[in-house]
């Protein structure tokens, strides 16, 4: 990781007397873009608001550059920051004027300014709008808008909550596209938050996951994904397969684990006889008709019926009775050429590297359900 921009400690924050944000520790690396994921009204907006120095701490600290808050003013800091939002909020003036409007409140002077709008406006595909009224834009115009007026301020931290969910999704793909390339030129340190776990994916070179108020998990974006720290993170990030089991085999970084009536090999690190979650991502399971199974380096293969299919766009959700409840994503194509409906037998592959392992210390199976 590279030197950090932003630290957080002990960060705690409370609301109606209700704590609504609790962040032991968080650190967002000079240059990264760090994507915050979690559900609707789990404090992600809130952690941006701390970060501006909008929304008082109950306790905690936030360092910038090394320095702790109390080294600068409020106004000095958010100098170096700049929010953007999912409403554009602009003013009521030319697309020019609002991109303009930061730079006239810092003090800077003419030319600078006419400089940096012009270079922010030409970047960001809207140099023709410059003299258009903002209330005359489209939902994708104004936040190209939102977005130059924040990079205009050429910023130390750049704070986007939620810029793109009210964007239909070609508008939305394309202004992705750029936003992405221009991060990656100007190295700016960003915080992205999100709901919206393609856009994390997408963007971000860290993914943090804030649940219910806390934060659960930080790491790289395949770390986080493929290696949830619990149960909720997992169920968050996508993993629809999670098995309780216990191991009996532990070897070199091998694992055996009984779950039901089943064996699975894993990757990872487990003691004999513990007690497990065996946790696995749909699209790293592959399905087969009996007669077209290659020889692969996949360790588990399983015989299941098919229970429902579940179309999703260009893929296909099939959920397998294989003794448990297996879940499996596949093209359309694949469906229809494996004549997948409800009751047929398939078979299911995985290598022993998609299964993540979570120690368990109840009994409690939270999310598998046996059929």
């Amino acid at each position: 990781m590279t030197a950090p921009l932003v630290e957080i400690r002990n960060l705690r924050v409370v609301r109606g007397g209700q704590p609504i944000l609790r962040i032991d520790a968080l650190t967002i690396g000079k240059s990264a873009v760090l994507a915050v994921v979690g559900p609707n009204g789990a404090g992600k907006s809130s952690l941006l608001l701390a970060l501006a120095r909008l929304l008082p701490l109950e306790r905690g600290e936030i360092f910038f550059n090394g320095n702790p808050p109390a080294s600068e003013s409020d106004l000095a800091y958010r100098r170096k920051v700049a929010l953007v939002l999912q409403d554009p909020l602009l003013f009521d003036t030319s697309v020019f004027d609002n991109v303009a409007a930061g730079l006239r409140f810092r003090g800077f002077g003419k030319h600078e300014i006419r400089s940096r709008v012009e270079k922010w406006l030409a970047r960001l595909g809207i140099a023709e709008l410059k003299h258009r009224r903002a209330t005359e834009l489209s939902g994708g115009e104004a936040q190209r808008v939102s977005l130059a007026r924040a990079l205009a301020l050429e910023p130390e931290l750049l704070l986007l909550d939620e810029p793109f969910s009210a964007l239909d999704p070609p508008t939305r793909k394309r202004l992705l596209d750029d936003l992405s390339a221009l991060l990656a030129e100007t190295q700016i340190t960003t915080v992205l938050v999100t709901h919206d776990l393609d856009e994390a994916l997408f963007l971000g070179d860290g993914v943090a996951v804030i649940l219910a108020g806390e934060l659960r998990q930080q790491g790289t974006p395949e770390a986080v994904f493929t290696a949830p720290s619990d149960l909720d993170v997992a169920a968050f990030v996508g993993v629809e397969t999670v098995l309780p089991g216990r191991v009996v085999a532990a070897q070199n970084g091998q694992i055996s684990v009984d779950v039901g009536a089943q064996r699975i090999e894993a990757v990872g690190h487990a003691q004999f006889n513990q007690q497990v979650y065996a946790c696995l991502r749909p699209e790293d399971i592959t399905l087969w008709k009996q007669a077209d199974l290659p020889s692969s380096s996949a360790r588990n293969l399983l015989r299941g019926r098919v229970k429902q299919i579940l179309p999703g766009g260009p893929l296909v959700r099939v959920v397998l009775d294989c003794g448990f409840i297996l879940v499996a994503l596949v093209t359309r194509s694949s469906a229809q050429a494996m004549r997948l409906e409800p009751g047929a037998v398939i078979t299911a592959t995985f290598k022993a590297s998609a299964v993540h392992i979570i120690p368990r210390s109840d009994e409690t199976f939270r999310i598998s359900k046996n059929p």
